[in-house]
């Protein structure tokens, strides 16, 4: 008697675990309906369930675990609703509000996003488009780690590309972006408003096309005004906070220090202040600084940061636009952007602010 109660119970388990994946068959087979009914409750439509068929389809499912096939989806359908956004690194404060924004316009247009960084390494960058490609993503939205992005790699594939970067424009590839060289050229030229004639920039990476275009501006802005580019002024850097903070120290270690710098990058901006306050040195009253590329976090610091921001929301629904509405042609459009007042390039803070 015990011998059959455990053999009855083995075959109970066996036929509760079933050893094929549960289909929709299965449901209907549950459900007392067709395979038609369960993909129209499963799919929302394209045809009207009954209420109470409905709600049996959805007990079914649940008590059998049924889970839809998204690949066969994806398959049938020739989409499989997600995009890819490959970025430099995610703990650049911008690239982080620029991921959420666009996270967030890719669910209301039905898709999930799927993050890859490349962790600032050109291989590891090699990696991500190919494992975003293997998942067969609908587009990809693609800022590179240097100037010469993977584009050939991903247009092998026929895959929608959009560049959040400077390149070139062609069949299969679009671009979307900010004149970062004149916007560069503005911000500097709002410090020449003040005054100050001795300026210097801390810049990104040289091989970064972003840094390079920066560094035109400000050059654009020094050269007319008439005045004298000081090479040894340039000082190039990490887009981080703890390289912001080692350069701003290298910095006041010289003898010749600028009265004013374009610092390109907020995180930067951020490790500036630091190494400033531990020196005791007053910004702006002995050191000006703006920055590029703000967000909401240099509203925070002490003094706020005069930036240069851009439009996010604008730069991620067009982006979405664009995938949605691909051509294969290739388009460029540009994002505007505006700049931010603060206190640490010298302006007088509004009462309140």
């Amino acid at each position: 008697m015990i011998w059959t109660t455990i053999l009855r119970i083995k075959f109970l388990v066996a036929k509760q675990q079933p050893s094929q994946r549960v289909t929709r068959a299965d449901v209907a087979r549950l459900a007392g309906t067709s395979v038609a009914v369960v993909s129209y409750v499963i799919n929302n439509g394209p045809r009207p369930v009954a209420e109470k068929t409905r709600q049996r389809v959805l007990d079914a499912i649940q008590r059998i675990g049924y889970r839809p096939n998204g690949v066969a989806r994806a398959l049938a359908l020739g989409s499989t609703k997600t995009f890819g956004l490959i970025v430099p690194t995610i703990a650049n404060p911008f690239v982080a509000s620029m991921a959420h924004v666009l996270l967030q316009e890719s669910l209301k247009a039905g898709h999930v996003m799927l993050l890859g960084d490349a962790g600032e390494d050109r291989q590891r960058e090699i990696e991500v488009i190919h494992a975003l490609l293997n998942r067969q993503v609908d587009g990809l939205f693609y800022a590179s780690v240097d100037s010469d992005p993977q584009i050939d790699l991903i247009k092998a594939s026929g895959t929608p590309l959009i560049m959040l970067d400077r390149a070139d424009p062609q069949p299969g590839v679009s671009v979307l972006r900010v004149d970062e060289r004149r916007a560069a050229r503005r911000l500097t030229e709002h410090l020449l408003g003040h005054g100050y004639r001795e300026i210097g920039i801390l810049c990104g990476p040289p091989e970064m096309v972003n840094a390079r275009d920066r560094v035109n501006g400000w050059r654009d802005a020094m050269q007319a005004q008439g005045l004298t580019i000081n090479e040894s002024w340039i000082w190039p850097a990490r887009y981080h906070r703890d390289d912001g903070y080692a350069v701003m120290r290298q910095i006041l270690q010289q003898d010749n220090v600028p009265r004013a710098l374009f610092i390109s990058n907020e995180a930067q901006a951020i490790g500036c202040l630091r190494a400033l306050a531990e020196q005791n040195i007053r910004v702006p009253e002995q050191l000006a600084l703006v920055c590029f590329n703000g967000t909401d976090l240099a509203a925070f610091q002490q003094p706020k940061l005069t930036t240069v921001r851009q439009h996010i929301h604008e730069l991620a629904e067009t982006a979405i636009e664009m995938l949605i509405n691909w051509n294969h042609a290739g388009e460029v459009r540009e994002i505007s952007y505006y700049m931010e007042m603060g206190a640490s390039c010298g302006c007088a803070l509004k009462a309140g602010e």
